[in-house]
């Protein structure tokens, strides 16, 4: 799990859409802190910051502590709304969490072992199904990424979540199966279509306009 960033927020006063309007225009991103058990907190946070952690990516795996006050909130962000034309962000909520709190998180998977992949050597294609896995696991403890080893996989083998290591106490959403995180397929064959000579079509037809012609002048 990456290092916990912190981000200053101000208390809103007042909560309906009038006052979330004047909060945009003066560049500020309104937010909701609930969970835990508590009233839910109504802050504002600078566009421009948050629009900082949101280009890092996996921006709702990530824990945050939130300054509000003297005091700071622990949280995950669960929801982001943005605008529908300009993308910018318009509301964000965030839950209140512990280390030990049990949390849904959907983590990266990366691949390796291109190199020792017999399949990918013969000319295999590596089909992605799953680019991320969705984990039951403790808030202290979300993996920044999966890691999937292709090595050794031949063409027509699968990759499933069993081959993938897990960090001590997470486990997958989905339990029912043993599901396809990727797949070595067969390369794609190409029929390469000869191209014909313009000079022979030609006289082609032109032998052909000629043979017509005898025929006429027999007939």
């Amino acid at each position: 799990m990456s290092d916990q960033q912190m981000i200053a927020a101000q208390v809103r006063e007042r909560a309906g859409k009038g006052a979330a309007r004047a909060a945009r225009r003066a560049g500020l991103v309104p937010a909701v802190i609930y969970g835990a058990k508590k009233d839910p907190t109504h802050v504002t946070i600078e566009r421009r910051r948050l629009q900082v952690e949101l280009a890092k990516g996996g921006f709702t795996s990530r824990l945050l502590d939130i300054a509000v006050g003297d005091g700071k909130e622990h949280v995950l962000p669960r929801e982001i709304h943005y605008h529908a034309v300009t993308d910018v962000p318009l509301h964000v909520d965030f839950l209140r969490v512990t280390d030990s709190t049990l949390i849904n998180v959907e983590v990266p998977v990366n691949f390796v072992g291109e190199e020792e992949c017999p399949g990918l050597k013969l000319g295999g294609v590596l089909n992605i199904v799953r680019h991320e896995v969705e984990l039951k696991c403790r808030a202290g403890a979300i993996p920044e990424i999966l890691t999937a080893n292709l090595a050794g996989l031949e063409i027509g083998d699968s990759l499933r979540i069993s081959a993938i290591e897990l960090p001590g106490g997470a486990r997958p959403i989905i339990t029912d199966r043993d599901f396809t995180i990727a797949t070595i397929a067969a390369p794609t064959v190409q029929v390469e279509v000869e191209a014909v000579d313009e000079d022979e079509e030609v006289e082609g037809a032109e032998g052909e306009a000629k043979e017509t012609e005898d025929e006429d002048g027999k007939a």
